[in-house]
This record gives structure tokens, C-alpha cells and sequence, in this order.
């Protein structure tokens, strides 16, 4: 039975040394076994008011270095959010293959007294939708419901039951190599910014990997 690796992110809570090390460990479990498993990452929550009281700019590196881990790892990770989402848990959710909304989430891009929280879920929230999209979000605010995030493309599925969406997405990898699925993840990422010169050699090298593997597993 494939592997399935689970971690919880509470966006009412800072990303704190404890969310750090969480996500770190279950990021340290999928390097280690690098199969067809999902990571499930559970989201949820938002940060109350003077929330970013007690962070300082190297904390919040850390925290982001945590993240781009978790987005390219080599196994397939799918968020399921539920109710308000910020913070912490809307960082961790925007970096996952597959996002799942239940009903009644709302995405929210949270800030102080001044101005929107400025950490990298803005920039790869305006990836996903595009700048016009989640001006209102970025800038004010506002609020992302449930079937807008799904119209946006920012969440890929609205589902009653989480379990079921998880299980649904081990489905759709089952089979497929963690390392490969991460470099088609790069080459994704890539293409949006990459010319086609630039691009042709990395998926040339992909490319030469597949074809390489019926010799190395015959010899």
C-alpha cells in the first residue's frame, strides 16, 4: 500500500519554530522514501489581530525556505482546506500540486494595521490567477470564497469530504515516480518564465532520462 504522510498547519497560529519543525518533518520522511505516496497537508485557520507580534524577518525566512521545500519534494502533496484559511495555512496550502476547498472556506491574505501581509502566498497566488484577479485580495484584503478560488484556479476542487479528495489524489499518482513527478513539477514552473531556447535542454534531459530507464532496469 502506498505510503500517505500527513501534516496539520494552524494559519491561527505564526509560523512558529513547532510549524517549522513540522513541516520539516514530514518533508524529511518523503526525501527519505521517495515513492508514490502523497503528503496530505491539512489546513486551516487565521491569524487574530497584531498576529505578526512576535515574528522577525529570520523566522519568516525560515519559514519560507520551509515552504519551497515542501513545494518540491519528491512525492505529489495535496492541501485540503476548510474554513477560514490564513497565514501559515494559506502559505502551505498555495504551494501544494493539488488544493481542495470544502465548503464554505475562505482563503484570506491577512495583514495589520497598515497593509496586507506582504510574504510569498501574494506572489504565488498572482502565479496561479494573474495580478487583475487578486488585486481586491492582495491589496485589501477581500475575502477569496470557496467557488471564487475554484473559478480562479487557485483551488483545483470543492469537496464535502476531505478523506475522499486525499484518497482521490493517491489515486491519480498511484504508479508514478516521486523523483519524475518532481522534475515535471520544475519543468512546470519553468515554462512560465523560461524562452524556448532556455527550456528545450531540461526537457531534452528529462526526456533522456525516460529513455534511459528500460536499459538501467534490464542491466
Amino acid at each position: 500500500m502506498e505510503e500517505l504522510l500527513t501534516v496539520t498547519v494552524d494559519g491561527a497560529e505564526p509560523p512558529t519554530a513547532a510549524t517549522v519543525n513540522a513541516v520539516q518533518a514530514v518533508c524529511d520522511k518523503a526525501e527519505d522514501r521517495p515513492g508514490c505516496g502523497v503528503v496530505a497537508v491539512r489546513v486551516g485557520g487565521a491569524p487574530a489581530a497584531g498576529w505578526t507580534g512576535d515574528l522577525d524577518v529570520m523566522g519568516v525566512s525560515k519559514w519560507e525556505r520551509t515552504l519551497r521545500r515542501l513545494e518540491r519534494l519528491p512525492r505529489a502533496t495535496v492541501a485540503v482546506a476548510s474554513g477560514d484559511c490564513g497565514g501559515a495555512a494559506l502559505d502551505a496550502f498555495l504551494v501544494c500540486d493539488v488544493r481542495v476547498v470544502t465548503p464554505g472556506t475562505r482563503l484570506l491574505v491577512h495583514g495589520d494595521a497598515t497593509a496586507t501581509w506582504p510574504g510569498m502566498a501574494g506572489y504565488r497566488l498572482v502565479q496561479l490567477a494573474g495580478p487583475a484577479r487578486v488585486r481586491r485580495a492582495l491589496l485589501f484584503g477581500v475575502p477569496i470564497e470557496a467557488p471564487e478560488a475554484l473559478a480562479l484556479g487557485v483551488a483545483d476542487e470543492l469537496a464535502d469530504d476531505p478523506a475522499g479528495a486525499i484518497a482521490a489524489t493517491a489515486g491519480l499518482v498511484s504508479g508514478l515516480a516521486g523523483k519524475e513527478v518532481a522534475i515535471r513539477r520544475q519543468l512546470l514552473f519553468d515554462a512560465a518564465t523560461t524562452s524556448f531556447e532556455d527550456a528545450l535542454g531540461p526537457h531534452l534531459a528529462a526526456c533522456d532520462r525516460v529513455l534511459r530507464r528500460p536499459a538501467v532496469e534490464a542491466s
